[in-house]
């Protein structure tokens, strides 16, 4: 695998991963009043730095990420454990980041044409 494609494939895997954030989210804000709701969240990073921890080339369309209850947060008296400032200050950090990778992806294709138009 070239370098190229394991930075372009790293940035897609990103991609995927923020947008299941944003939506688990928006479903975590959606289920804010629902009785016994417990919030989720994605694991990415865990599984991301496990597998460029391996030895050998990392195939990132392989790596699957995960909804999981972290059930790191106070549960309220209905049995929900959202939190509407958090899952905002979450929502704001996650559209950071894929704003991020999304310009990371967009320089590097124009990278990839300015390369090709070489004459």
């Amino acid at each position: 695998m070239s370098r190229t494609n394991s930075i372009t494939d790293f940035i897609e895997a990103g991609i995927r991963a923020e947008t299941l954030r944003q939506k688990a989210i928006a479903n975590n804000i959606a289920n804010l009043q629902t009785p016994g709701y417990r919030r989720i969240d994605v694991k990415f990073k865990e599984l991301l730095a496990k597998a460029m921890d391996s030895s050998g080339a990392v195939d990132f369309s392989k790596i699957e990420m995960e909804l999981y209850h972290p059930k790191q947060t106070p549960i309220k008296s209905n049995g929900n454990d959202v939190n509407l400032e958090s899952e905002v200050g979450e929502m704001v950090k996650n559209t950071l980041r894929h704003k991020a990778y999304i310009r990371l992806l967009n320089k590097k294709y124009r990278q990839i044409e300015l390369a090709m138009n070489v004459k």
